[in-house]
């Protein structure tokens, strides 16, 4: 089972498993976090939503918090000045651990076996 969900405005094709990175989240690391914007449902049998899908939610456990590698921006201003400016974004890792279609439907991410 697959699902399109909306996070902080930007959408995302997620599985049961998947780890994705998205905009900063106020989440510690190992908590919990539900997102109930899923906009699609897809598996056997698909359900789209309008605008979401009743009821369908997806629970994901946040992994990291970090920031992504720096990019720098180079400007010229008038005067023959140039102005060197650096960027990082903030990030969440997620791990996606269910996914609730809304019908009785639910796909759980398999525990990984530890050594």
């Amino acid at each position: 089972m697959y699902t399109v969900v909306e996070i902080k405005g930007h959408q995302y094709k997620l599985a049961a498993g998947d780890l994705i990175d998205v905009e900063r989240i106020e989440a510690e690391v190992g908590a919990t976090v539900t997102f109930d914007k899923v906009l699609l449902v897809g598996g056997s049998k698909t359900i789209v939503g309008a605008p979401v899908v009743g009821g369908a939610k997806v629970t994901a456990t946040v992994v990291k918090q970090g920031r992504t590698r720096k990019i720098l921006v180079l400007k010229r201003k008038p005067g023959g000045r140039r102005v060197k400016n650096g960027h990082r974004q903030c990030f969440t890792g997620l791990r996606i651990t269910e996914i609730n279609d809304g019908q009785g439907g639910v796909a759980k991410a398999e525990a990984k076996a530890k050594k």
